[in-house]
């Protein structure tokens, strides 16, 4: 049993991911540790696991503007803008180089926010080549839309990400700017302010706004505002009939709401959202929604709890053991590799991502997620039916 020490700062980091979440103020990232300066060899370059599935990735990022929505932060006659990523089964990817988990520009301000020399490790390389052609295929692609979490950036969750396009999904993952760590096609850099604090809600209008762009390529249309060229075969490929979206954290939240207000979505996935929000999450919904429950649990928080009661459709509520807020996330895998780097102690390491081993919170992110959309965008898969012997940690919450 953990010590009483642990647990009370378990629910104090609890305390303040929810205040975050909900209202959008500062919340730190959860890598602190000491700084160390970069090895004389240079900076550790941090890798990802491979994706599963059979095809190749392809990725392109868009930058979109939202005309209906003003951005007074940004000056007079300003327009919320957004990054995005669309991720896709690819074809013909040799001339097409890999990208970056993030650019070197959000990747040092994302190092320095939490307090570590930026020289130290440079981003991992990802398994999405940068606007490869779209594999040609039988039918259109099923469609997910990703949020991310509070103070964090659209490639957070790339490796459940990277496995559902390799199994042949188109993903979109959104950057909520002013929340996020991103940068712009002219070189301006983001990172999350105080001040506009985003809330779910404004997470949710991008969310739906992306989805009107979606629905634009998916017509022919390109909606990049400098509208460079885009991947041969995307727009063909994107089926706007079956739609899913999934959320970290504040992003699950978000998740939630744009899924109330927007019957485009067919299932919502929630990972370790809090589902706390000003107005709060209500109305109910009768589509399928499944939560991965870490620390925002049925049991701990009574808005998750109260959203869960209102669903009245297909719902599942599923938690590994040794699981904590980040544990289904790329912090899983790529944190204990930054702290060998800097020689973090192993018990530090175990306060910021648990007692998940990194390599089965993997296969979680991998399988978990896949199984959902495979179920209610697809109609296929069984791992969902009940406890799997293949994941033992793995329980379904009645």
């Amino acid at each position: 049993m953990p010590s009483t020490s642990a647990i009370q700062r378990r629910m104090t980091r609890r305390r303040l991911l929810a205040a975050a979440l909900t209202t959008g103020a500062v919340l730190p990232i959860g890598l602190a540790g000491p700084a160390r300066s970069a090895p004389a060899t240079g900076p550790a370059r941090l890798t990802l696991p491979p994706p599963t599935g059979p095809y190749p990735i392809g990725t392109v990022p868009l930058h979109l503007v939202d005309r209906g929505r003003p951005n007074p932060v940004a000056g007079p006659s300003r327009y919320r803008e957004l990054m995005v990523s669309v991720w896709y089964p690819a074809c013909a990817t040799g001339r097409h180089p890999l990208t970056s988990w993030l650019p070197d520009a959000p990747m040092r301000a994302l190092l320095e926010s939490a307090g570590f020399d930026p020289a130290v490790v440079t981003a991992p390389r990802t398994a999405g080549h940068l606007s490869a052609p779209v594999r040609p295929a039988n039918g259109r692609l099923p469609v997910v839309v990703y949020s991310h979490g509070a103070h964090d950036h659209r490639s957070d969750t790339t490796i459940t990400v990277q496995e559902l396009a390799s199994h042949g999904y188109a993903v979109v993952t959104v950057d909520h700017t002013h929340d996020a760590f991103t940068e712009f096609p002219d070189g301006r850099v983001g990172v999350p302010l105080d001040d506009p604090a985003l809330t779910p809600w404004d997470f949710a209008a991008d969310i739906r706004f992306v989805l009107d762009r979606i629905a634009d390529l998916a017509a022919g249309r390109n909606p990049d505002i400098e509208q460079r060229p885009l991947p041969a075969g995307l727009g063909t490929a994107l089926d706007t009939g079956r739609i899913g979206v999934f959320g970290w954290s504040k992003g699950g939240t978000a998740t939630a709401l744009a899924m109330i207000g927007d019957e485009r979505i067919r299932a919502g996935l929630s990972i370790d959202g809090p589902m706390q929000s000003q107005p709060p999450v209500s109305g109910g919904l009768d589509r399928p929604f499944m939560m991965m429950t870490a620390e925002f649990t049925r049991d701990a928080e009574p808005s998750v709890a109260e959203f869960w009661s209102q669903l009245r459709g297909w719902r599942l509520n599923i938690q590994a053991d040794g699981a904590i807020h980040s544990s289904y996330c790329d912090q899983q895998w790529l944190l204990p590799q930054l702290a060998d780097v800097i020689d973090m102690p192993a018990e530090r390491l175990t306060e910021w991502i648990g007692t998940l081993a990194p390599a089965r919170a993997v296969r979680i992110q991998q399988a978990y997620p896949l199984a959902f959309f495979d179920l209610h965008l697809r109609r296929r898969g069984h791992l969902l039916d009940r406890p799997s012997t293949a994941f033992p940690e793995v329980r379904f919450l009645a």
